[in-house]
């Protein structure tokens, strides 16, 4: 638990009464960020206050308030918590000129409907108390760091959300989970990081309040102090864009690198790639109110378009997150670009073949986009404990890497947790991440009991459909016109081969001999008179992770069994006597 969260929570508490326990959160995260860049603006106040007389232009004014202060944002209102409290009449009046005059980018406070808070606190009489109490908190970024901050937020987002009933895996992720989806992205180009003066780009299409962004950014510096990552991220909730905005505004990113609006229907970054993309999209979240918007994108963008490869059932959008970073990743020609995401178990194997997700995932694979896949501890997150997994996209792989994927059982490598937060019972301890890291970097040299490296064309397989004679009456077969058997649809069926049956290494081009093979070994001895139609073979892809790891455990012996048995029967016999008894 944070802190600093526990104790900003507390301060709502002076709420009771006129707030529901589920409206805490309206004027807490407000205030919270309000108070934040208030500690943050308050040292050069005076020098701003001096450069708005003296220049109209808001642009000029941007311009000179950077060469002063190093900031690109400003406020130029004579109010601050400082002296806010001083006029107790106009207390309201003097907060709203405050917020009113915060540079045109810092546009937080008006997803926040801060105003109208305003003026409901004035009306119970909790306005004063509200403002003397964050006036006590220093929150400047010297007394508490960027991550004591997101913590902070990350605990009040979450005790809001449970007095609302509501989710918040939504919102966040925890930070043990990002710190290893950080280090797996960045570990494998380490080693350019660390280049004098060098400039990298890390875009968050699902942004959250900013999380993943803040702790790629430390990952960095902590390598590297000289190193420039410019944060770029779009999210589509109103407070998690607002936390987040103020939060990069804090590190002294430029706002306009964090948009609002959802991401696959407005793309706020339509045209640019990045260096690295990373992204915990919803699971299991239905896309239906999008569906149009975005297969009219599909229609209209052309075989190069994000969504050209296919579309997940609209049950479930977060497929669509993925094809949306893959086509984010900069251009090999250009350095290429690396990619990690958060997903759960569907992605791997949903949709027959030839389906949408079945599509993506061949898309993926023949293009040889997919770097590494690791399956995560279950119980980590906050509201679910279902299984996760983390996919590393690269197009520019390593040439060791190159046409394979490298499949990291994690999910043995977690720490109990000493009290529950929500669903998450498990953390993966600095040590854990280490050995998930060390797996990777090792590829096929790791321990085959947690890694296996595959060729790409291993996930692949062929639907086949096998036909049978229609026969009439008589039993003869019943032919059409070329002469040809006429199927029964009754005992139509189908058989999935894989790409690599009888030791095919050739993948898709081996269709014709591996398919006549599998028929020939696998089916004809069986039902002599079946034959294949080949006009209704389909081609798939799926990751059977799972089955990769696969473990026999023998059953126990049959007499331990009976053993045991035995005993029960005898426990049972003892009481059945002390009731007649």
């Amino acid at each position: 638990m944070s802190a600093l969260g526990s104790f900003i929570w507390s301060i709502a508490d002076q709420l009771r009464g006129p707030y529901r326990p589920n409206q805490y959160g309206t004027v807490v995260l407000p205030f919270t960020i309000l108070r934040r860049l208030d500690c943050i603006l308050e040292p050069d106040q005076a020098t701003v206050r001096e450069l708005a007389a003296k220049f109209d232009n808001p642009n000029r004014l941007k311009v000179e308030v950077k060469k002063a202060t190093g900031r690109t944002f400003y406020n130029t209102s004579n109010y601050s918590f400082a002296n806010l409290l001083a006029d107790a009449d106009g207390l309201a009046d003097n907060l709203v000129d405050y917020i009113d005059r915060f540079s045109g980018d810092v546009d937080v406070f008006e997803y926040f409907d801060f105003k109208k808070e305003i003026l409901a606190l004035e009306k119970a009489g909790l306005l004063r108390e509200v403002v003397k109490s964050f006036g006590k908190v220093d929150l400047h970024p010297v007394v508490v760091s960027n991550s004591d901050m997101g913590d902070a937020f990350e605990y009040i987002i979450r005790k809001f959300n449970e007095a609302a009933n509501e989710t918040s895996g939504d919102h966040y992720t925890p930070r043990d989970a990002i710190r290893l989806l950080v280090d797996l992205l960045f570990s494998e180009k380490d080693i350019d990081l660390t280049e004098d003066g060098i400039i990298r780009s890390l875009y968050d299409p699902t942004a959250g309040t900013g999380g993943m962004l803040s702790l790629a950014e430390e990952h960095l510096l902590a390598g590297n102090p000289d190193a420039k990552l410019g944060l770029y991220g779009q999210e589509y909730n109103p407070q998690s864009y607002a936390i987040c905005k103020s939060d990069l505004l804090a590190k002294g990113q430029y706002a306009t690198n964090i948009a609002f609006g959802n991401t696959l229907t407005d793309d706020a970054f339509k045209g640019r790639q990045f260096d690295y993309c990373m992204s915990n999209p919803p699971y299991g979240v239905d896309w239906k109110q999008y569906a149009k918007a975005v297969k009219d994108e599909r229609d209209s963008a052309g075989p190069y378009g994000r969504f050209a490869p296919g579309l997940p059932a609209t049950s479930d959008g977060q497929m669509l997150f993925l094809l949306h970073l893959a086509h984010k990743m900069r251009a090999p020609e250009d350095g290429g670009g690396r990619v990690g995401i958060v997903m759960n178990g569907s992605p791997l194997f949903n949709g027959a073949a030839e389906s949408g997700p079945s599509n993506i995932r061949r898309w993926l694979l023949e293009n040889d986009l997919v770097d590494a896949i690791v399956a995560l501890p279950t119980n980590m997150f906050f509201n679910t404990g279902i299984a996760t997994y983390i996919w590393i996209l690269d197009n520019t792989k390593h040439p060791d890497h190159q046409g394979k994927v490298q499949l990291i059982d994690g999910t043995s490598f977690w720490t109990k947790m000493r009290k529950n937060l929500g669903a998450k019972g498990r953390e993966i301890s600095d040590a854990d991440r280490a050995e998930v890291v060390r797996l990777y970097a090792d590829f096929e040299d790791a321990d085959p009991d947690f890694s296996k490296v595959l060729r790409n064309d291993e996930f692949g397989y062929w639907t086949v459909t096998v036909e049978r004679p229609l026969l009439d009456e008589g039993g003869s077969p019943v032919v059409n016109r070329k002469g040809d058997p006429k199927p029964d649809s009754k005992k139509r069926d189908t058989e999935n081969v894989p790409f690599t049956y009888g030791g095919s290494t050739v993948g898709a081009a081996g269709a014709r001999e591996v398919i006549q093979a599998y028929f020939d070994t696998e089916v004809k001895p069986h039902v002599p008179d079946a034959w294949v139609d080949w006009t209704k073979t389909k081609t798939g892809y799926e990751i059977p992770f799972t089955r990769h790891f696969f473990k026999y455990v023998p059953p126990r012996p049959l007499a331990e069994i009976d053993a045991d048995l035995e005993k029960q029967v005898a426990k049972i016999l003892d009481l059945l006597r002390e009731v007649e008894g």
